[in-house]
């Protein structure tokens, strides 16, 4: 059974900042929007977890093994390198749609994002170590099947852009409403999906619903793990697995069986 941590970043007080005391200029803001996520991924990335940027304003991480001090030395962090600070909200469950709703409403319950007053809200609560197992988190790495010779290699780049983002769009709705899964788009053609304990014919579904809706075809590695990059790290063996044999869903083997 997994147990996901996540923890949603909001940036506070974003959208008035950006026209105030005029509008910025938008290649300034989206550097800082950038840097902001490189940082982000690095200090959380650095403790075995994961972040997605979704909006850039608001970005979402897989925080399994970060406890409350983590989470405070990274707004601390931000406030004091950049003009704006960070509020977090934290949830865990075996539901990572239900993790996210319960940081989310932390936040909301604190003030709404554009609230002046509203400044470093840390709210929710982490996983003790007591309470934390080596199948917590399960991540499901998704891969286009033959994206080069299909796309890039034939079309122009922004029509290679429409038919990854179709699929990826089919496939995040899908995992949302029929599996409780947050899927995000991390470059290329790769998809990374934080699940909840998700079965074969569960992922088998998802890729035919996506053939059959986008005519997009996927694999799939997934893994589980005590972290978001213990279980990345196994699902994208996984997924060499299923790039190596023809298949479209493997499962996370002991890396001697992948040796053999």
């Amino acid at each position: 059974m997994t147990n996901t941590q996540l923890s949603l970043v909001q940036i506070d007080n974003y959208g008035p900042w950006t026209v105030t005391p005029e509008p910025r200029r938008e290649m300034d803001l989206q550097t800082l929007q950038s840097r902001l996520f490189a940082d982000l991924a690095q200090f959380v990335g650095s403790r075995n977890g994961y972040v997605f940027f979704t909006r850039f304003d608001n970005m979402v991480a897989v925080t399994n093994g970060l406890d409350d001090a983590d989470h405070e030395l990274l707004q601390d962090s931000i406030g004091n390198r950049y003009p704006v600070t960070i509020s977090l909200g934290v949830g865990v469950d075996p539901s990572p749609i239900e993790a996210l709703e319960s940081g989310t409403a932390g936040l909301q319950t604190a003030g709404s994002a554009q609230d002046g007053d509203r400044r470093e809200v840390l709210s929710g609560s982490t996983l003790s170590d007591a309470e934390r197992a080596g199948e917590d988190v399960q991540i499901a790495h998704f891969d286009v099947n033959d994206a080069t010779g299909k796309y890039t290699d034939r079309l122009n780049e922004f029509d290679s852009f429409i038919q990854i983002e179709q699929g990826y769009a089919t496939l995040m709705r899908y995992l949302r409403e029929e599996d409780d899964a947050l899927s995000f788009f991390v470059g290329g053609d790769n998809i990374i999906s934080v699940c909840p304990a998700m079965t074969e014919g569960d992922y088998r579904d998802a890729i035919r619903h996506v053939s059959e809706e986008a005519g997009v075809e996927l694999k799939v590695g997934v893994g589980t793990g005590a972290t978001a990059h213990d279980a990345g790290f196994a699902a994208k063996h996984a997924l060499e697995v299923c790039r190596e044999d023809g298949t479209d869903v493997e499962f996370d083997r002991p890396h001697a069986e992948l040796a053999d």
